[in-house]
């Protein structure tokens, strides 16, 4: 069955610990509704993602790109139709732009002082998903 093209393509972009602990969300559906929602479905990538080398994973129905960077998980979630390059190239740019504006240091410790600079990178990437 053909889906209509959208430009809505991102459900959500998350950044995690070592953890799995939120840093930095956003959801750009109803698909997790209330917060607790979204902490749960963030937890169960995280424990399907964490001990794995690949780069792509389908969980719920979705289709989650992820990169870890020292002591950071970074995660890009498309609907189960959606081009698998194209939430890479989100979340390329997305670590890129992050590599930029934290001078090379993608760590937790450098993304928590530079907190807005990290969402405002998210919102000029991602406009409204």
């Amino acid at each position: 069955q053909l889906q209509e093209p959208s430009l809505y393509t991102i459900k959500a972009v998350f950044i995690l610990d070592n953890d799995g602990h939120r840093l930095l969300a956003k959801y750009y559906d109803d698909t997790f509704p209330s917060s607790k929602e979204q902490m749960a479905f963030e937890k169960n990538v995280f424990n399907k993602t964490s001990r794995t080398d690949s780069e792509i994973a389908f969980f719920g129905g979705m289709t989650i790109v992820y990169k870890s960077s020292i002591d950071l998980f970074l995660y890009v979630v498309g609907s189960s139709h959606e081009n698998e390059l194209m939430l890479m190239s989100v979340l390329t740019c997305l670590f890129e732009s992050l590599n930029h504006v934290l001078r090379k240091n993608v760590e937790k410790r450098w993304l928590l002082e530079n907190m807005d600079g990290a969402f405002l990178v998210l919102d000029e990437i991602v406009d409204g998903g």
